[in-house]
C-alpha cells in the first residue's frame, strides 16, 4: 500500500504535540471553572437552515448526507462552523434548566470549507465561553470575558511560554452609531468592508467604501478616520467627539467601551486596546466585539475572538442575549508546534520502564509496574528481555527517564541521564515532581 498522502486543512499532531495540547486544553478548562463556568458539549451537526441564517458563512458549512441515502433526499445537516450557533440552539432547547445569567465553557472540534493555510484549517478545536441572561443582560459581563481571556493567556504565558496576546476591543453600537450619524443607511456593509482594513490598508478601504457602497468622499474618510482611531485608556472617546459626528447610538457604544477600558486597564495594564477598526464579520454581533493578537505572530491575525450578542437566541417571546469568546486553540498551537517553539520534552507518558530479565519473570516486571501505577507513576515494562544496556538504550529513545531494575528482588532504580543507580521499593519510590509527567519545552 502507497504511503497515504495529507489531507490539507486537517491537522495532526505527534504524540509530543499532542502532550502540548492537552496541557493548554487542561490550563484552559480549569482556568474556566475558576470563573465560574459550566462544562456542556453540543452534537456535531445541526440543520443547514439554522447554520445559514447568520453572517456570511454558507460556502464554509461541510453538508452531511447518508452514504445511502433515498435517490432526491434532501441535505438538511451540515457541520457547525462555530459553537455560538449551536449553543444558541441548546440555550432555546434546555432554557427551562438552566439558571440565568448562564455560565458554558466547551471545547471541540469546528469545521470549516475554507483554503487552508498558516492559522486557517479545514478541521480545528475551538473553546468557547459565553454568559447568557434570560431577557437581559447587563453591560459589566462585557467587561468580565476579556480578563478571563487575559488571565487564561497569562497562564499559558507564564506555564508553558505561549506568546502573551493583546486584546483589541471595539463596539458595535459606537460604529453603527457613527455611520448613522453620517447619514449611512446600511451600516453592516461599510462594516464589512472596514473589517479589511488591516489586511489592504486605509487608502484601499476608502475605494470599497466610495466605489462599492455609493459613499461620498467626505463620509469615506470619517469611517476611515474613525477606524485608525485606538488607544489603551478612554482618551479615545474625545478623539471620536473631534470627528464631529453625534448620535444617541453612537454616544452608548461609547459609554460601554470606555467602561470597558477603565477597568481593563486596572486589572490588566496594557493588554486590552481600543481599537475601532475592529468590526468582526459575522452579523450577529450588537455591541462590544474583541480580537486578540498574539506577539511575534501578526500574520496570524486574530487567535481568539468573540463579541456580545442581542438576538442570536429568541423563542419569539424571550429573548437571551449573551457575549462570548472564543479561543481557536488549533490557530494558536499549530504554527508554535510546527516550528518547534513548543514541544514535550518526551513522546511517552511513562516515567519508568521495569526492565525484563527474561520473558519467564515478565509476570515480576509486570506486578512491579501495577505497584508503581497504583501510586500514580506511569509506567511501562520492556517489550523484549534484550540486553539490560539495550533495554535502557530503548527508554532513552522514547525519552523516558528512569529504568528499573529487579522486579522484585534487590529492585534498584536508575536515571538514565545522570547514572545514577540506587535501591528502590515500588511501594515508597517516587520520581521527582517534574519527572513525573511529560514537561512543556518552549524553543
Amino acid at each position: 500500500m502507497a504511503r497515504p498522502k495529507p489531507l490539507s486543512g486537517f491537522p495532526e499532531f505527534l504524540p509530543a504535540g499532542r502532550f502540548v495540547e492537552n496541557r493548554v486544553l487542561d490550563i484552559v478548562r480549569s482556568t474556566f471553572e475558576l470563573h465560574g463556568f459550566a462544562p456542556i458539549e453540543t452534537r456535531a451537526v445541526e440543520p443547514l437552515d439554522q447554520l445559514a441564517r447568520k453572517g456570511e458563512i454558507d460556502k464554509e458549512i461541510y453538508v452531511v448526507r447518508r452514504l445511502h441515502a433515498q435517490e432526491g433526499e434532501a441535505d438538511e445537516l451540515g457541520l457547525h462552523f462555530d459553537l455560538t450557533v449551536p449553543f444558541a440552539r441548546y440555550v432555546l432547547e434546555n432554557s427551562g434548566h438552566l439558571q440565568f445569567p448562564f455560565r458554558r465553557y466547551q471545547v471541540q472540534k469546528v469545521w470549516r470549507g475554507e483554503r487552508p493555510q498558516e492559522g486557517r484549517y479545514r478541521e480545528f478545536t475551538q473553546a468557547d465561553i459565553d454568559i447568557v441572561g434570560q431577557g437581559a443582560l447587563a453591560a459589566h459581563h462585557d467587561v468580565e470575558i476579556p480578563l478571563v481571556a487575559i488571565d487564561v493567556f497569562e497562564r499559558l504565558h507564564r506555564e508553558l511560554g505561549v506568546p502573551p496576546v493583546t486584546i483589541h476591543v471595539n463596539n458595535r453600537k459606537l460604529s453603527e452609531g457613527f455611520y448613522r450619524g453620517l447619514g449611512i443607511e446600511d451600516p453592516a456593509q461599510v462594516l464589512q468592508r472596514v473589517d479589511k482594513y488591516d489586511k489592504i490598508g486605509p487608502a484601499a478601504v476608502t475605494a470599497l467604501l466610495t466605489d462599492e457602497l455609493g459613499l461620498t468622499a467626505a463620509q469615506a474618510d470619517a469611517c476611515v478616520a474613525l477606524a485608525g482611531i485606538s488607544a489603551t485608556d478612554d482618551s479615545f472617546v474625545d478623539a471620536v467627539r473631534a470627528l464631529g459626528v453625534t448620535g444617541e447610538l453612537l454616544d452608548e457604544g461609547l459609554a460601554e467601551l470606555a467602561s470597558l477600558i477603565r477597568v481593563a486597564r486596572a486589572s490588566a495594564p496594557g493588554r486590552v486596546v481600543v481599537d475601532l477598526k475592529i468590526a468582526r464579520g459575522l452579523d450577529y454581533y450588537t455591541g462590544t466585539v474583541y480580537e486578540t493578537l498574539l506577539e511575534g505572530s501578526d500574520k496570524l491575525g486574530s487567535v481568539a475572538s468573540g463579541g456580545r450578542y442581542d438576538s442570536l437566541a429568541s423563542d419569539g417571546k424571550t429573548t437571551f442575549p449573551g457575549v462570548g469568546y472564543s479561543f481557536g486553540i488549533t490557530r494558536i498551537l499549530a504554527p508554535l508546534i510546527g516550528r518547534g517553539q513548543l514541544t514535550a520534552n518526551r513522546s511517552v507518558p511513562s516515567a519508568v520502564l521495569v526492565a525484563v530479565d527474561a520473558e519467564e519473570t515478565r509476570e515480576a516486571s509486570i506486578a512491579v509496574a501495577a505497584r508503581l501505577r497504583a501510586r500514580g507513576i506511569p509506567v511501562e515494562v520492556a517489550p523484549k528481555p534484550d540486553k539490560f544496556g539495550k533495554q535502557i538504550r530503548y527508554a532513552e529513545r522514547r525519552g523516558i527517564p528512569y529504568v528499573w531494575f529487579g522486579a522484585g528482588h534487590d529492585d534498584s532504580v536508575k536515571d538514565i541521564r545522570s547514572g545514577d543507580q540506587t535501591s528502590a521499593s515500588p511501594d515508597s519510590w517516587a520520581p521527582p515532581e517534574a519527572d513525573l509527567r511529560p514537561g512543556i519545552v518552549a524553543g
